[in-house]
């Protein structure tokens, strides 16, 4: 799968705790491999709108938009309680 990141990812990122940063780092690399190992938890959140997740470690969360060539852009990652305010927030 093709992956792209925008900036607004990158600036989440940049927010992230060392320990996340790195355990971030290491799913995207068995993401990568595999996007859909179970243990990742990549799924559609949204359910008219490609909206993906992918889980990093047990309180985080990473998010992109599937596009229909087999890609997706990353754009948010960011902690399991504003994950759940971004995901109703995109729902509505």
């Amino acid at each position: 799968m093709i992956s792209h990141v925008l900036p607004s990812f990158r600036k989440s990122f940049r927010n992230l705790p060392k320990e996340i940063k790195h355990q971030a780092k290491s799913t995207y690399k068995r993401w990568k491999k595999n996007p859909f190992d179970k243990s990742l938890e990549f799924k559609q959140v949204h359910q008219t709108r490609p909206i993906f997740s992918v889980r990093i470690g047990l309180h985080w969360h990473a998010l992109s938009v599937r596009d229909r060539k087999n890609g997706v852009t990353w754009f948010w990652i960011g902690s399991h309680e504003e994950y759940s305010k971004l995901i109703k927030q995109l729902r509505k």
